[in-house]
């Protein structure tokens, strides 16, 4: 795997056993020697140490960063509360979605996180478009700590995280540097990110590790993990093409950004979106329930019945779900078939096989409001 990067966790990995594989630019571990159903069922039953440090973080300084990013995304940065932590999305003109990110007000500037795949393509994004100052962070590492024990184990190191409740975000001292802490995650579960000096990474993931409640998690049980809780995996189930609204993820646009809201619009592609709180979507991205135990993966195309030659929509994520038993995936449908209930059939190996339509997410969200 020539000319990948590799993050300050590398040489854990490898100790650890893990199989690295080709991620976004990085080598990356896709599983440990428990392998995924193990690892995906522990972190939902106790805790799993996810390494995410491929992700960027920025820094948005400046007393007008909230109003500049505003102009970048549907979002309210302005009335965003010290100490707290908001999920967004940069737009295009079109109405598509540029990247999903997570979005940090820390007093005096915005600690901004984006995907691995696009980190340098929203940074060239923010530099061009922002005026405040944007601050692109090396030297740390970015750890995730997911599951019902994750509180009791980070305690032990920091036990100020007892008193955060979703979405709040604390910058601490620790015996293992300053920590840039948030509670939040991408598996559904209560748990924590992360940052952390590279100097000091493998020092604090083998501290979490120590405890009997944590296993190291690869890519394998992450995605299978925040598929089943309905979450969206830029690339696949969001993208250039898909609107917030077709995505469903109309709530992360607050009310002062909307019509006839305070800051309505001033993003990209607001007369689009804007435009589909009234006038509604043509396709409507969907929980979907293959009958039997066949997954219904990534590309495999929806049919209203058995014998229709045009499609209604395509699966945009899928995979067997460890936690429900079963095979779950999500999709996009036209608007007309997107009814909870509605049996489509997808093209699975030349066969057309039943599915249902059902809400999301496919397992409870635990976080700790």
């Amino acid at each position: 795997m020539e000319n990948l990067k590799t993050t300050a966790l590398h040489e854990l990995h490898l100790n650890l056993g893990a199989k690295m594989v080709p991620f976004a630019g990085y080598e990356m571990p896709v599983q440990y020697p428990a392998g995924v159903m193990k690892e995906h069922l522990h972190t939902r039953a106790k805790a799993g140490l996810f390494d995410v440090s491929h992700m960027g973080q920025v820094l948005l300084h400046g007393d007008d960063a909230a109003l500049q990013l505003e102009t970048l995304v549907p979002v309210d940065v302005a009335n965003l509360p010290e100490g707290r932590q908001r999920y967004g999305f940069f737009t295009n003109e079109n109405g598509g979605i540029l990247d999903d990110i997570m979005i940090a007000n820390r007093g005096d500037h915005l600690f901004v996180v984006v995907n691995a795949a696009c980190k340098d393509a929203d940074i060239a994004h923010m530099e061009k478009n922002l005026q405040c100052k944007v601050e692109t962070i090396s030297g740390r590492s970015l750890l995730a700590l997911q599951g019902p024990a994750s509180e009791a184990v980070l305690s032990q190191i920091v036990p100020d995280v007892k008193d955060m409740r979703f979405m709040d975000v604390r910058i601490v001292n620790s015996s293992f540097g300053t920590l840039w802490i948030s509670r939040s995650g991408y598996t559904g579960e209560d748990g924590f990110e992360i940052s952390v000096e590279d100097s000091q990474a493998i020092k604090l993931a083998e501290e979490l590790l120590a405890s009997e409640d944590v296993l190291p998690i690869g890519l394998g049980a992450r995605d299978s993990l925040r598929l089943e809780a309905g979450l969206c995996l830029y690339g696949n189930d969001i993208d250039e093409t898909t609107s917030p609204l077709e995505a469903g993820l109309q709530w992360a646009i607050q009310k002062s950004r909307r019509k006839d809201g305070a800051r309505a619009g001033g993003f990209p592609g607001a007369e689009h979106i804007l435009g589909q709180f009234d006038n509604g979507v043509k396709r409507q991205r969907v929980g979907l329930q293959p009958e039997g135990r066949a997954p219904m993966r990534a590309g495999t195309k929806l049919f209203a019945s058995e014998n229709d030659e045009t499609a209604i929509g395509e699966v945009t994520s899928g995979a067997f779900g460890p936690t429900v038993e079963r095979p779950v995936s999500m999709a996009y449908v036209s608007a007309d078939h997107s009814d909870t209930d509605t049996v489509v059939f997808g093209d699975v190996r030349g066969k057309r096989l039943p599915a249902r339509i059902c809400t999301l997410p496919f397992t409870p969200l635990n976080f700790k409001r």
